[in-house]
Parts: structure tokens; sequence; C-alpha cells
């Protein structure tokens, strides 16, 4: 046995307060070292599995022990022992027991003790690796908040606790200027398991933190009697968001909006001035898009297709309505689309009207080449009867012809 004091389990206790690698971890570690160290040392193969370290804690000793079959006559040195060596070491053992023997080499070599480092190093990191990997697979999905630690190739690197994640360009604010040392709230959005540490990928730009922090300012939200629907976001322009109501007495939008704008001026203020709609959900689908159609007024709402393939609505909004329901660049329209999951097809009252005239016009040409088609065929009857009444007339007279030589033959 080896004695190496309290200072290892003193050095147990300090890493799991500093790294949270609990000292059984730690222990079964260094045993496992001990173990590859004394396999290197007598040069044993790994495929060996009898060899075992036991480390004492009371008396702080450590050593290595080969687990042996007693039997009469040793075949294998290695797997076997002699029934009378083993009494001269334990004096209740019997043929067929298995016995511990202490084989602690009296030093190791320097090549036994790299490789017993090895193992510690490699067990720790293994470790400190599950620990933090099953730490964020947990906090996957939910808001944490880090500290900005630098910028590196348009990512930024945000220190969440126990290690540091990445937030891509992507997942970023435009415009948004991400300052080293600056706390910043973030959306854990995946966890990739690396052969280091895992990778964690936040997003400062998702969606859910806004469902996150009105969860936080509205306590209704929170305790169930309003219910966010559904989410879409243009991160650092303007978000809609659709809410209902459990309880006929709450007015969902009231709630969330707070007395005199208080709760929706700190969510405003939290994500850096960026515009929030609003919107009231209904299960009335032209409803709910005159609803996510605000701030704009809506004429009409013609449902076009409603299945499982397609959800598509024509929207009919006054002249002075037109840009402010399609927004900047198409934002308002496009949002409410994310928002309702149905295609919307923005026209003016104007727009509508002359495509009403066109649809009248194109038809009255039909209508014309109609009455020539009946025309034509009237015409083509009566050429046929002046035709018929014209061979008739041949015919009469070519009868009296015929009547007159027949009398002058005769007289």
């Amino acid at each position: 046995m080896i004695k190496i004091g309290t200072a290892l389990f003193e050095a147990c206790e300090e890493l799991e307060r500093e790294r949270g690698i609990s000292k059984e971890v730690t222990i079964a570690s260094l045993c496992d070292a001990m173990v590859a160290a004394y396999k290197k040392h007598m040069r044993i193969g790994k495929e060996v599995t009898n060899i075992e370290a036991i480390l004492d804690e009371q008396s702080g000793e450590i050593g290595v022990f080969a687990t042996k079959e007693v039997v009469k006559e040793v075949e294998d040195p290695d797997l076997q022992i002699s029934l009378t060596d083993a009494l001269e070491i334990a004096e209740d053992v019997e043929e067929g027991d298995e016995l511990k023997i202490e084989v602690t080499p009296e030093q190791f070599g320097r090549i036994a003790a790299q490789s017993a480092k090895q193992v510690i190093t490699q067990r720790i990191r293994e470790a400190e690796r599950n620990l933090v990997l099953n730490e964020f697979l947990d906090k996957k999905g939910t808001l944490t908040t880090g500290i900005i630690q630098r910028v590196e190739n348009r990512n930024v690197i945000v220190n969440i606790g126990k290690t540091d994640a990445i937030m891509p360009q992507k997942e970023q604010i435009p415009g948004e200027y991400y300052k080293p040392g600056n706390r910043i709230r973030v959306f854990v959005l995946n966890v990739k398991e690396t052969t280091r540490l895992p990778q964690v990928i936040v997003s400062h730009a998702h969606a859910e933190i806004v469902r996150e922090l009105f969860e936080l300012e509205v306590p209704e939200i929170e305790d169930g009697i309003v219910e966010i629907k559904s989410i879409s976001r243009e991160a650092g322009y303007r978000t809609k968001i659709a809410v209902w109501s459990n309880d006929p007495e709450v007015d969902s939008v009231g709630a969330c909006i707070g007395p005199r704008g208080s709760r929706i001026q700190t969510i405003v203020s939290e994500l850096k001035n960026e515009k929030i709609d609003i919107v009231r959900y209904s299960e009335d689908p032209v409803e709910y898009i005159v609803n996510a159609l605000s701030p704009a007024r809506v004429v009409s709402v013609d449902i076009l297709a409603n299945d499982e393939y397609a959800h598509d609505a024509m929207v009919v909004v006054p002249d002075d309505q037109l840009s402010l329901a399609i927004g900047r660049e198409g934002q308002n329209v496009r949002l409410a689309h994310k928002l309702t999951g149905w295609k919307i097809d923005i026209k003016s009252v104007s727009q509508m009207e002359k495509a009403e005239s066109e649809m009248i016009n194109y038809e009255e040409p039909a209508e014309e080449v109609e009455e020539d088609e009946n025309v034509d065929e009237l015409q083509q009857e009566i050429e046929e009867e002046m035709n018929q009444q014209a061979l008739d007339e041949e015919d009469f007279q070519q009868d009296e012809a015929v009547e007159e030589v027949s009398e002058e033959t005769e007289e």
C-alpha cells in the first residue's frame, strides 16, 4: 500500500467546490489511473480485468490488488493461486474462492506515472464535460443570463456559468453593439456534444425570449389565466404576439399592457425599444387575420382556401391604409402571416374595383362573339333558302319550256 495522507482528500473537496466534480468521481479516477500505471509498469495487456486499485480513506493508503481463484493446481498464474499459497495469506480460504492479493510495486516508473497522470486528467475532463452537458441539456429551450466575454469572427462569446456559449451572427439583433463585460439575457438554443466541453449555442433574437419576458412581467400568464398562442418576431424591429384569456373577466391584451403600460414598457426597454403589437387571438380566422394586421384597418376578408394543404385569404383595406397594412418592406403582413399561419394577399379598395371592372370588360367580348356566331348561322340558313328558291324557279322554267315544245310538236 502507498501512503498518500489527507492531502488527496482535501484536493478532491476543493475540486468539488470549484468545478462541481464530486469527490467520488475524483477518487474513482485515481484508482483507474493506478490500475493503468500498474499494467504499464508490469507490461500487462489492457484486456486483463482482474486488477483493481483500492483506496482506504481511514488510513489514507492506496494499493493495487489482483483477484485470483484458489485452485489445487495452478494453470494460469495471472488468474489462479494454489491453495497452499492462499492459506498463507488467509487462513479461512477454501478451494474455489476468490482472493484479493496485493501486487502494489515498490515504486512506479516514470512512464507509468505519466500514464497515471494522463488517465486522471482525462477522467476529470470527462466528468466535467458530462456535468456541463447534463446541466445545459436541462436548460435547453430556456432563458438564462450571461456575461459577454469577447467577439470572435462575428460570433459573440457569452459566459453562462460553467462554460462559454457561442452566439452566431444570425442569432444576434441587427445593429446591436455587444460590449464585453455587459450582462445579457439569452435563449439556450442548442447543446452540441464535442470531444472537449459541450458547445452551447445561444440566441438573442429568438422569439421565445419575448415569451419568457412576458411570463416574467405578466402574472396572469404565469398563472395560466392568459395564454400566449403565437409569436412572430423580427428581432430589433417588430414583434407580434397573440394572446388569449381563459377567464372571460380578464382582458388578455390589457393584462399584457399593464396599468398605464407599465408591463409592456418594461419588456420594450429590455428589448431595446423593439416595437411590440399585442394581438387578441380568435378561433375565427377572419377575426384573427383582422387583429393580426393591426394597426391597419380592414374592410373585408375573403377566405380563398382553408384545408390541410393551403390557408389563403384575400384582405381588402382602404386606399390610405394599404401601405400601413403591408408595412415597411412587407414587414407587417409578413409578421401577420407568421403569427396566423395564413397566406395573406392585401389589396386596396380601388385595386379591387379596378380588378372587378377589368373582369367585366373581359367577359363582354365573349358575349359579342356568341352573338356574331348566331348571326353567321342565321345568315347561312337564309342563303341556303335563297339558293333553294332559285333552283326551284329554274326547274319550273325548264318545265314550262318543255310543255311549250310539246304543244308546238303536236300542232
